[in-house]
């Protein structure tokens, strides 16, 4: 029998105010999902690092503005694409600065992007200038020992 596809969508203001809501919705996907916990803080800081990013760069802190998060899950991943319709950005096309050049110029924006990576199994971007910004995300889910 095939797994059957779970789907959530959660839109927000673009506040940073919201981002507690933001990792409610997040914990409450991992835990649907049976994800273990340490995976599920994982996703829960990925997801907000993105959303901070969109409401402090994508919309410049415009709370008129909306952001969007989609999360689907299986049997054996969750996905999570967070949405915005602000200024794109394709990380791709930048060269990401080495932690010894943050460090050494004590920037304290840069990371971002890096600690996502660091954080979820698959990550990439879907981009349409002037429209819409899609960051996609992955995590294989790895259950709890104890089930």
């Amino acid at each position: 029998m095939a797994a059957i596809e779970k789907k959530f969508t959660l839109k927000f203001p673009s506040s940073t105010e919201n981002l507690a809501l933001v990792r409610e919705f997040v914990t409450g996907i991992g835990k649907q999902s049976q994800m273990n916990t340490a995976d599920i803080s994982k996703l829960e800081l990925a997801v907000d690092e993105a959303c901070a990013n969109v409401i402090e760069h994508a919309y410049g802190h415009d709370i008129s503005k909306e952001v969007i998060i989609r999360a689907t899950f299986d049997d054996s991943e969750v996905r999570v694409s967070v949405i915005d319709t602000g200024r794109g950005f394709d990380p791709t096309k930048v060269d990401p600065p080495t932690l010894e050049q943050l460090i050494s110029q004590r920037k304290s924006g840069g990371l971002g992007i890096r600690l996502i990576k660091s954080l979820m199994d698959e990550v990439s971007y879907e981009i349409v200038p002037g429209q819409k910004n899609e960051l996609h995300m992955s995590k294989k889910i790895r259950k709890d020992p104890a089930g």
